[in-house]
């Protein structure tokens, strides 16, 4: 596979140069070991991506452009991951197999159950740090638009935001629902809503049912936070996407 490289700022035409950014200079020089002449594939989040070789390889790096083309990659479905912080470091994990499985956005939400408590420049250090996993993701799975993960909330502050038009809310519950076997694909945007360890207390489920988040069941067994998303996504991205 060609290797890929975030270059957000980027208006390049085919037959001019440019530079590779300090982190992706790194990367490709240091960790990839690229040299002169080798194809790389440059995007910058939007949907864009240029083709180009590798024209000087030392301190810094250069990228002769050849030719420039809308990616194809992203899915006609919208689904945005409502995740609630798990621990350790496995919200990382849970953004960056989401991206690759084509989520549209990823909300990170604070609830009452949840072991990991960010607040301030906290939480804002680990949301710059989940962009940076999610454009991580882009680089890795061929996808050219970046899926933003959004600052994180309060549980009851996300309830408070209203639907959108069309909007399909789910909230995965290990005890009964719906399930997606038994649906219509969606009209519209798809928004998951996922508890944490030890799922959300009585009134934070009550909360989102009134919020209009309609009970899903992905069957017998109880998922774990890391993982019921992400499966719920790849079901919904086999049903009603494009896997």
């Amino acid at each position: 596979m060609i290797p890929r490289f975030y270059a957000p700022t980027l208006v390049a035409a085919p037959g001019s140069t440019v530079m590779l950014t300090e982190q992706a200079a790194h990367h490709a020089a240091r960790v990839l070991r690229l040299r002169s002449g080798d194809a790389v594939t440059l995007f910058d989040g939007n949907g864009q991506e240029w083709q180009g070789t590798l024209a000087d390889v030392g301190r810094t790096v250069s990228v002769a452009i050849q030719s420039t083309s809308n990616g194809i990659a992203e899915p006609s479905l919208k689904i945005t991951l409502v995740q609630s912080l798990p621990g350790g470091d496995k919200m990382d994990w849970v953004i960056q197999k989401a991206v690759e499985l084509g989520v549209h956005a990823i909300q990170p939400v604070a609830a009452k159950r949840s072991v990991v408590k960010l607040s301030g420049e906290r939480a804002v250090k680990r949301n710059t740090h989940w962009q940076e996993v999610a454009v991580s993701a882009c680089e890795q799975s061929g996808r050219n638009v970046v899926p933003q993960v959004l600052p994180l909330l309060e549980l009851p502050n996300y309830l408070a935001t209203p639907a959108a038009t069309d909007e399909l809310r789910f909230l995965l519950a290990p005890t009964g629902g719906q399930r997606l076997r038994d649906m219509s694909a969606p009209s519209g945007a798809v928004t998951l809503l996922i508890g944490p360890e030890g799922g959300f207390d009585e009134g934070e489920e009550a909360a989102a049912r009134r919020a209009g988040f309609a009970p899903l069941l992905l069957g017998p067994r109880v998922l774990r936070t890391e993982t019921a998303g992400l499966a719920a996504l790849a079901a919904m991205m086999a049903l009603w996407g494009d896997v």
